[in-house]
């Protein structure tokens, strides 16, 4: 301990082993010992004694669109990862759309590596594009660091970011398979969304029948039955249907290399209290009814769905129209996303530790981001402080997003994030921000 820079204590710490009162010290950036919280600080070191609020690691939000460059008036680096660390998130991966390039080439990763890297306030990697006909770029984008490939079974809603089919899906696994790599997967069936019924219109009822379980149902299945055929690497992204859960337990107990998240939005907000017209609320998968939430709540419990991620996906207001069908779809939740669901997380008798697990350690193992995801010696000092207790009601003016739409306006919410620290510095406190400290980060070997 006699080379500590900085020194942090609190009576609750959320550690591997558990929660207890704990004095955790830093050097160079990391964390060099877990003590016991009477533990003597050296005179060249720095205390930080944040009391009764809780430390925890810092949040890995491994779904977020940037939209950096190309489409920066959605969002952009600087926005995106202040809102994050704003929220207690200190590592975020960007997908490979929406932004203009998409993550599809090395040289498109690399312009978007080349924008972000004097932007990000918060550590960023990137996930990189299966297209149909790019698998000669998969492997030279697993060698240049991407953490895995993003993929959709159905159209992703913008044009540059074509679809898989069967045939398609089949060689892009094969080819991502035969270097061990991970294949996260937007699961809709397009046959199964075309054969429901389109309306459009104002009436969330309506969209919500537009976008049915069975159409995640048989997309899961598929991908499933290909991975397993294949012993590949695979990730359920912003599972919404628990009619899916018996599928993928059935899956993992056979073996499967599957893992399976889902989102804030899902866990916390359901298809009754969705207001006709109000877009805000728009995703795809849609928020479903109050019945299947509390599924996907057991299925976390459970072990079943793995991690909770924001799928942060922001538009101008714009295109938040009062029409569903038309509307863009996606929840921008970066700053809210841990005291959203520790609010709920809460009331249904769970703890900050399982939120800690969901939303921090399991997400940063899924990326194999080996420093991320606890608080332990050898990892990041990258933390949050937690006042788990108070509440806040959410105003949009509040938030750093660069397009303050918010399906979560006007709700009150517990836990405040009192401030963020990456690799032992403070880079968020009370509204204001460090200069820009993040790191680029790439998958490591």
């Amino acid at each position: 301990m006699s080379d500590a820079e900085l020194v942090l204590r609190s009576t609750r710490v959320i550690t591997p082993e558990g929660t207890r009162a704990a004095t955790v010290t830093v050097s160079a950036g990391a964390i060099t010992a877990v003590l016991p919280y009477d533990a003597e600080v050296p005179a060249a070191a720095r205390l930080e004694d944040v009391g009764d609020h809780v430390l925890l690691p810092g949040l890995v939000d491994t779904h977020v669109h940037v939209n950096d460059p190309g489409r920066t008036e959605w969002e952009g680096f600087w926005t995106a990862t202040r809102a994050a660390a704003a929220g207690g998130i200190t590592t975020l991966v960007d997908m490979p759309l929406n932004s203009l390039p998409p993550t599809t080439t090395v040289g498109n990763l690399r312009i978007k590596q080349e924008v972000a890297a004097d932007k990000a306030h918060i550590d960023v990697g990137f996930w990189g594009g299966a297209l149909p006909g790019n698998g000669k770029d998969l492997r030279p984008l697993h060698d240049a660091g991407v953490f895995g490939f993003k993929a959709f079974l159905s159209p992703s809603g913008v044009d540059e970011f074509p679809h898989l089919d069967q045939e398609q899906l089949t060689r892009s696994l094969t080819e991502i398979a035969g270097f061990d790599g991970l294949l996260i997967v937007h699961a809709e069936d397009p046959h199964r969304l075309a054969a429901a019924p389109q309306h459009g219109g104002p009436r969330y009822a309506d969209f919500l029948a537009s976008r049915p379980r069975d159409a995640e149902d048989s997309a899961i299945a598929t991908l499933i039955a290909e991975a397993k055929r294949l012993d590949a690497r695979v990730h359920v992204l912003h599972l919404s249907s628990s009619d899916a859960l018996p599928l993928i337990a059935a899956a993992r107990a056979e073996g499967v290399r599957l893992t399976v998240e889902t989102c804030p939005h899902y866990l916390t907000l359901t298809a009754e209290e969705v207001p006709d017209g109000a877009s805000e609320f728009k995703c795809c998968p849609p928020i479903r009814e109050a019945a299947n939430q509390d599924l996907l709540w057991q299925a976390l419990a459970d072990g079943v769905v793995d991690c909770v991620v924001t799928d942060h996906s922001p538009s101008t207001a714009d295109l938040k129209t009062d029409d569903f069908a038309t509307a863009w779809g996606g929840i921008s939740g970066l700053q809210l996303s841990l005291p959203a669901v520790w609010t709920e997380a809460r009331r249904r008798g769970h703890t900050l530790e399982d939120v800690v697990r969901w939303m921090s350690t399991r997400t940063a193992a899924l990326a194999g981001l080996s420093r991320k995801g606890a608080i332990e010696a050898g990892r990041d000092a990258d933390f949050a402080v937690l006042a788990p207790d108070e509440t806040f009601t959410v105003d949009p003016a509040g938030l750093q997003h660069r397009n303050r739409v918010t399906a979560y306006a006007g709700r009150t919410l517990q836990g405040v994030v009192k401030s963020t620290w990456l690799r032992g510095e403070r880079i968020a406190a009370d509204g204001e921000f460090s200069e820009p400290k993040g790191r680029l980060l790439t998958r490591t070997p």
